[in-house]
């Protein structure tokens, strides 16, 4: 009977969402917000029939739908195009979220509804809708602008920041912590996790997924895929991150394999089924009576993200060094919510932080912005001419000298190249340091089943502490060795650049044999310290642990070679790996009428 049920709410949902969104889609409207009318209309607070059954059920499908919407978002992703859209996409995402962060706690304080509505209603606020923008732009054919590219960079940061707001909403839920301490902290073991996940992705996924397509078998890549996504998905929910970050990330690490077009176009059919599902599930939980409840409220809050966002991204473009027009576009065209407000919305439900009525606002607040959009978008130009028209000639003046001195502070020629260098030396040590960090960490993790296993064994406490540090410390050697002579080149680059003869005279070479020995001694201070404090708790005394940290560095100076060579192949199959995705992307525009 219960197989009955659930065949009959799957029915009953996609019967639905299948007449409304066909209605949406004949007026020309965001197919999304057909499925949440599609919930409306087959929910609970909807008289006068009750259509769904088993309603946990397709709570559960609606989970699947947030694992493949954020997982087709990560297929979306790519390192290389996340370094394209450059600072002004990063300084517009942080803006924008800082800005609707503050503006969400603030009214919640206003309307006297709590610290944690606040802040979840605030995360609600900060990020803009990839969907429904990417199906506006495409609507109006506009995607190849300017400002469509700033929108889309824009997105990418955002998607990114929004995954780390649901990770850390989850540990301000869990913990009750709202302390900077906390968050930094939670930040911090994010970030390592992120970038470890991706560099040990990169290097093991993409050849994966090469030897599975050998077969040319659609059902076995399908399979493999989702085995991907579900067993990363459950390795995160392990680590008490959301399952949501760990679809993101698989979906990320994946899209760096050359056959994502193949993978996309498999999946694209599963993730438009459970991505239906969990809208309508939203629309599930919408309350019709709360938009008259709380009318001046939703009323508010649209206003805010409407002129908020105008604000905090088109300032950010202008400030980035884009004219005016441009600027007001970018604004305008970010000035909405979605997925990831209903994601946050149903985090703080299914944690019971929130109020009810924060979701139905919520949504009502998505749908009003959304169907403004397209609207906004067409009305930038005639309102940025308007006011161009309106500002003093003084004004005009500053902001065309002001592009014009941004364009020249640009790094050109031999300065440009250096500081290419020197952001490529700087990355490569923070990955590495990372991956560092990342070792240890799992050194703490299993230290404690070693040292029990061991005194099973009889065998003294101390003899587990030194298996897992010392399993870390010739795993890290590696990454420690490649890092400091990473830091050793860019010692020499910045000493070349820092210190000319014309300015420093005969002293010019002293100063910079200074330099370049200076930064390689201050790391290899850093990098011991960076040891001791990430090896307390493993090892017991100090006396102990300097004589074994002294044994190993011995070890590593002996084996130097080895490891710089092992480190070199690893970065040279990474390297590889983004080689032939940038290569196999290059060939299929070559192939597209």
């Amino acid at each position: 009977m219960h197989a009955e049920g659930f065949i009959q709410d799957l029915a009953i949902v996609m019967l639905i969402a299948g007449v409304v969104t066909l209605l949406f889609h004949r007026f020309k409207q965001p197919v999304v917000l057909g499925y949440i009318l599609a919930g409306v209309i087959i929910g609970p607070y909807t008289p006068p029939f009750q259509l769904i059954n088993d309603k946990e059920t397709i709570d559960i499908l609606a989970e699947l739908g947030i694992i493949f919407l954020l997982f087709t978002l990560g297929l979306e992703f790519t390192l290389k195009k996340l370094a394209s859209v450059g600072l002004t996409a990063l300084f517009g995402a942080l803006a924008e979220i800082a800005l609707m962060m503050w503006a969400g706690y603030s009214i919640a304080m206003y309307f006297g509804w709590g610290v944690m509505n606040g802040i979840f209603l605030g995360a609600m606020l900060s990020v803009s809708s990839t969907t429904i923008i990417i199906k506006v732009l495409n609507d109006l054919k506009m995607k190849h602008e300017r400002f469509a590219q700033l929108i889309f960079g824009i997105l990418i940061f955002d998607d990114i920041l929004a995954i780390g707001m649901i990770a850390l909403l989850s540990s301000i839920a869990i913990t009750g912590e709202v302390g900077t301490a906390a968050v930094l902290g939670t930040l911090g073991k994010l970030s390592l996790f992120m970038v470890a996940a991706l560099v040990l992705g990169i290097l093991l996924v993409p050849r994966l997924l090469n030897y599975v397509s050998r077969y040319k078998n659609d059902e076995m890549l399908l399979i493999t895929v989702l085995a991907l996504c579900f067993g990363f998905c459950l390795i995160v929910v392990k680590l008490e991150y959301s399952v949501a970050l760990g679809a993101f990330v698989i979906g990320a690490i994946i899209a760096e394999s050359r056959h994502i077009l193949a993978i996309e176009r498999i999946i694209d059919p599963v993730r438009n089924m459970f991505s239906a599902i969990f809208f309508v599930a939203i629309g599930l939980l919408f309350d019709p009576r709360v938009l008259l409840d709380y009318a001046g409220p939703i009323a508010l809050i649209t206003a805010v993200v409407v002129f908020g966002k105008l604000f905090a991204c088109g300032t950010a473009a202008f400030i980035a060094g884009n004219s005016g027009r441009t600027s007001m576009r970018v604004g305008m065209g970010l000035s909405q919510i979605g997925e990831f407000s209903f994601i946050i919305a149903a985090l703080g439900q299914s944690l019971k932080v929130t109020s009810d009525f924060l979701y139905p606002i919520a949504v009502a607040v998505s749908a009003v912005t959304s169907l403004l959009t397209p609207y906004l978008i067409k009305w930038a130009d005639p309102l940025s001419r308007k006011l161009s028209d309106a500002m003093p000639p003084r004004v005009v003046y500053i902001s065309e000298l002001y592009s014009t001195w941004l364009q020249s502070i640009q790094p050109q020629g031999d300065r440009a190249q250096q500081a290419a260098i020197i952001r490529r030396i700087v990355l490569q040590v923070i990955i590495n340091l990372a991956l560092v960090t990342c070792i240890f960490l799992a050194g703490h993790f299993f230290a404690p089943g070693i040292i029990a296993a061991l005194e099973t064994w009889g065998l003294n406490p101390f003899w587990g502490g030194l298996v897992a540090w010392g399993m870390a410390v010739l795993l890290s050697l590696p990454c420690l060795l490649a890092a400091y002579g990473k830091l050793k080149a860019l010692s020499m680059v910045l000493a070349e650049s820092s210190v000319s003869p014309a300015v420093a005279g005969r002293y010019a070479e002293p100063v910079r044999r200074v330099i370049a020995e200076l930064i390689p001694l201050t790391t290899l201070i850093g990098f011991l310290l960076l040891i001791v404090i990430m090896s307390i708790g493993i090892l017991p005394t100090v006396g102990q642990f300097v004589l074994i940290l002294a044994g190993v560095f011995f070890l590593g100076w002996l084996l130097r070679g080895r490891f710089l060579k092992m480190h070199a192949r690893l970065q040279a199959a990474l390297i590889d790996t983004l080689r032939e995705k940038a290569d196999e992307k290059t060939e299929d525009e070559h192939k597209k009428p």
